[in-house]
């Protein structure tokens, strides 16, 4: 039987997301509905799903639709279009991420995954019976890992490097020279790197214009590059559970594909027809600028508060996503983030996700935020922050030394 620990974080926003009234917890931006979705197209006449169309399986590795959108989005700005059947869809990013590894890897193998992350970038690898080794990243270098650690970190046997841009729960970029960098080392070692590329494109605070602006990893010419993604947190609708992988190696693919039939069989074909909406020319732009710019308003927020409790909080800006990560600590010492967390959300209703329960024990007094709710939910919740902070920071336990 495969040891399963327990998935820290979902186990916390499964205890605690309905108890709550601020939901700052949140790695979605701002959920909309299908009525919402349609007024944000260009094209007020087309109908978002076909309602007359037979329920069977449908396109068992995606619709032609979705894919086809997929593959625009992954071609532009390059001169080596994605083909659409280099892209296989899944049950939301998750599912995804799960399959690649599930495929990839096995018992006796080496992964290297950049950290903090998501829990499940490396604890299905370890399920699967890989040995895996941390490429740490520190708020001391902007979120930022070492590409010379990077190297001290290559085995005999690595088969997967396994990076998350834009990172959650920091934020963080790896930018256009140091995701270079990262390709250089895997194509001398012939190994295989995957990008769970969730968050993009949302970027509030870095530009295109940007030397340094970050493609997606398929990108950057490397063949044995592998991006995971969804329509849960940059477009707002994680409800149609609708998630791909895209690589392009087509030989990846296949492999993933095998796999795929004995997890999936196929998507539903009502939630790809509305997520192929969304990811249409007449409506994709609209649906990222209100992201985008919700963002950036919730952004100022994040920034006054920390520069109002500027002697309890710190924080590392972040660039993108929708997440970030603070640092609350009282007379220096880090507080215990999972006793503040449940004495935050018991006093004022406002859920935060403590960090060294749910990204790692090191992360004493680090406390994750997702900030692109709806704004008045996240202005209302960090008030209450603020509040908690300045009357109640010290009834909270400090970290253990």
């Amino acid at each position: 039987m495969v040891k399963i620990v327990d998935f820290s974080v979902e186990s916390w926003m499964d205890a605690y997301e309905t108890q709550c009234k601020y939901n700052i917890a949140e790695t979605c931006a701002a959920s909309i509905s299908i009525d919402h979705l349609r007024e944000l197209s260009e094209d007020k006449s087309r109908e978002i799903l076909d309602q007359s169309k037979i329920l069977t399986y449908g396109a068992i590795r995606g619709s032609d639709a979705l894919r086809n959108n997929l593959a625009r989005l992954y071609s532009a700005k390059t001169s080596h279009p994605l083909p659409a059947d280099n892209i296989l869809t899944t049950p939301g990013a998750i599912a995804a991420n799960y399959l690649t590894a599930y495929t990839l890897v096995a018992p006796g193998d080496h992964v290297i995954c950049h950290y903090p992350t998501y829990q499940s970038l490396y604890d299905v690898p370890k399920q699967l019976g890989a040995e895996v080794s941390l490429w740490k990243a520190s708020p001391e270098n902007d979120w930022l890992p070492s590409i010379d650690e990077l190297r001290t970190l290559i085995k005999p046997n690595t088969k997967l490097i396994v990076i998350n841009n834009p990172n959650n729960p920091t934020g963080a970029v790896l930018k256009k020279s140091f995701l270079q960098q990262i390709i250089d080392i895997a194509s001398e070692h012939d190994i295989t790197i995957m990008c769970d590329e969730v968050y993009r494109p949302l970027f509030h605070s870095i530009t295109p214009l940007d030397p340094e602006f970050p493609p997606s990893i398929l990108s950057m010419g490397y063949k044995k590059t592998i991006a995971t993604g969804s329509m849960s947190k940059a477009y707002a609708m994680a409800g149609i559970r609708v998630g791909w992988i895209a690589s392009r190696d087509p030989e990846i693919i296949e492999a993933i594909a095998n796999a795929r039939h004995y997890t999936t069989i196929s998507v539903s074909q009502l939630d790809e027809q509305v997520a192929a909406f969304a990811l249409d020319p007449n409506t994709i732009h609209k649906l990222l600028a209100r992201n985008i710019q919700l963002a950036k308003m919730n952004l100022e927020i994040m920034d006054k508060f920390v520069l109002e409790n500027d002697d309890e909080v710190s924080w590392v800006k972040p660039l993108a996503g929708t997440t970030t990560f603070l640092k609350f600590q009282r007379n220096g010492k880090p507080v215990d983030s999972a006793d503040f967390c449940k004495k935050l959300l018991e006093k004022t209703g406002v859920l935060l996700v403590p960090g060294d329960l749910c990204f790692g024990a090191e992360w004493k007094g680090w406390v994750r935020a997702g900030f692109v709710n709806h704004t008045e939910i996240v202005k209302e919740g960090m008030d209450k922050v603020s509040q908690f902070v300045r009357k109640n920071l010290d009834d909270v336990k400090l970290a253990d030394d």
